[in-house]
């Protein structure tokens, strides 16, 4: 699975986040509270969702299941003008990213084992330290095997 390299504009998000970790998922809840209030937000650019997360400087170098991050379940919008009580907003840094065309379960790491333990190691491509994201489109399906998203991985050139 090649990705396609994007060079992308920022980013305006609204939504709702939580502090997690791998070890104490709750990315259930987040997406439950999000979903009974996303009709609240007036200016989404489209009908797509985006899952998206924060991790904090070196997390991938000391990497832990417990290590914390933040994550949001949210929409792209046209602006930061209206944003509904207890929803907050994030501008997500543009920049390249390694975009990949993913079909499965969305409870599948290995597509994220291969991304980051054979594709970005053989690339020509390092992490850049800014927010991976997960669009979730008209052909997203919530734990089907045929379902489609689009995971959105920071990256820039390796150093020479």
């Amino acid at each position: 699975m090649h990705p396609t390299i994007v060079s992308s504009p920022e980013k305006k998000i609204i939504g709702k986040r939580m502090t997690m970790s791998l070890a104490d998922n709750k990315m259930a809840d987040l997406w439950k509270s999000f979903g009974v209030r996303r009709k609240e937000i007036s200016n989404a650019v489209s009908n797509d969702l985006i899952s998206l997360v924060v991790y904090s400087g070196g997390y991938f170098e000391k990497f832990k299941p417990t290590n914390s991050f933040e994550r949001w379940a949210a929409a792209e919008v046209s602006d930061l003008g209206t944003i509904p009580l207890d929803m907050d907003s994030y501008i997500v840094p543009g920049g390249l990213y390694a975009v990949f065309n993913y079909t499965g379960l969305n409870t599948d790491s290995s597509i994220f084992q291969y991304i980051f333990g054979t594709w970005l190691p053989a690339s020509e491509y390092e992490l850049d330290d800014r927010a991976h994201f997960e669009v979730l489109g008209e052909r997203y399906k919530n734990n089907d095997p045929t379902s489609e998203e689009e995971i959105w991985i920071p990256v820039r050139l390796k150093k020479a």
